[in-house]
This record gives C-alpha cells, structure tokens and sequence, in this order.
C-alpha cells in the first residue's frame, strides 16, 4: 500500500469482533482535532464556505496556514539579517541602507 495508512477497523458486514486489516478510506484526510471558537468566527467561515462553495475542513486549513507564514516570517527574516551582517553591503551608501532599512521596518512582512 504506497502512503496509506492500513488501520485494524471492523470491516463492512461483519460481527464488531472479527477485526480485519483493510486500508483507511474515509470521507477526510488528514488530522481530526475539535477546537473552540467563537460563533462570530464560526459564522464568517460558514458563509465563506458556502460563497466559495468550498468545505469548512478546506477554509479553516487556509486560514491556519496563513496564520503560520505570518507568523513564521521572524525566523527567515532573523536568518537574512545575519546574513547581511556577516557580508555587509561593501561600497553602500550608509545614508541610503539606513534609509532602506526604516522603510523596511515600517512595512508588515
């Protein structure tokens, strides 16, 4: 079985105890998790879903995902700070890499 999973599950048509081995198949993929939120958010997503005529599981993965790039953007840019600390500019004007760099901090990553 490439890259799936076989799970120990009652097949179809049989007593609950004969347990066989038969491959996962499922109406979902992935991880299952229950979370709490507010119904104002619950809400938003459902009419998203509905208008995007795409599945709740499909909008609440995009919205973690995006949260995550968002969030995960400190570490690229702590790697390319030290990057450019340890090579420099050689030749740069200090008066525009200063001026650069403010305008950089000023923007959201």
């Amino acid at each position: 079985m490439s890259g799936r999973a076989d799970r120990l599950a009652v097949a179809p048509g049989t007593a609950f105890g004969d347990r066989i081995k038969y491959p996962y198949i499922g109406y979902t993929f992935g991880m299952k998790t229950a979370v709490s939120i507010p119904e104002d958010v619950f809400a938003g997503a459902e009419r998203l879903a509905q208008r995007t005529k795409r599945s709740r599981s499909d909008i609440y993965a995009a919205a973690v995902r995006e949260y995550i790039a968002r969030h995960s953007g400190d570490a690229v840019t702590e790697a390319m700070n030290a990057v450019m600390d340890q090579v420099g500019a050689p030749g740069a004007d200090p008066f525009v890499s200063l001026a650069a760099r403010k305008i950089l901090e000023r923007i959201e990553w």
